[in-house]
């Protein structure tokens, strides 16, 4: 296997942490208007200017577990790698696809490369 780089892994410079009560007795009902909302786009995305959020419809890439109503979190800016599944144009149509092994870009175009599913619950 070869390494084409490499360096140290950096922590997300913040995040979400809950608070941890200091009173005591009866606790009031609005302490959880104290604690800061969890922002998704701070967690999940790490280039915003070229992240963009796309909901699938339909069932048709249920064989990347990719289901109806789910979102994708696609990154432009990535580098494009051996089996990183993108969302890809190929016959004028855009396509959930892994990268295969040595592609050439007149057979498929890579938009971007998914990094996140986020799966609709219900």
């Amino acid at each position: 296997m070869e390494i084409f780089t490499s360096g140290k892994l950096t922590k997300v410079k913040s995040r979400h942490e809950p608070g941890v009560s200091k009173q005591t007795g009866f606790a009031s009902p609005a302490t959880h208007y104290l604690e800061p909302t969890i922002d998704l786009n701070q967690e999940l995305v790490t280039n915003r200017d070229a992240t963009f959020f796309v909901r699938v419809d339909g069932d048709t890439f249920k064989e990347h577990n990719i289901l109806h109503k789910d979102v994708l979190i696609i990154d432009r800016s990535l580098s494009r790698n051996f089996n990183d599944l993108a969302l890809v144009i190929q016959d004028g149509e855009f396509k959930i696809k892994h990268i295969p092994f040595g592609f050439s870009e007149e057979e498929l175009t890579v938009w971007g490369i998914i990094t996140y599913i986020i799966h609709y619950a219900r």
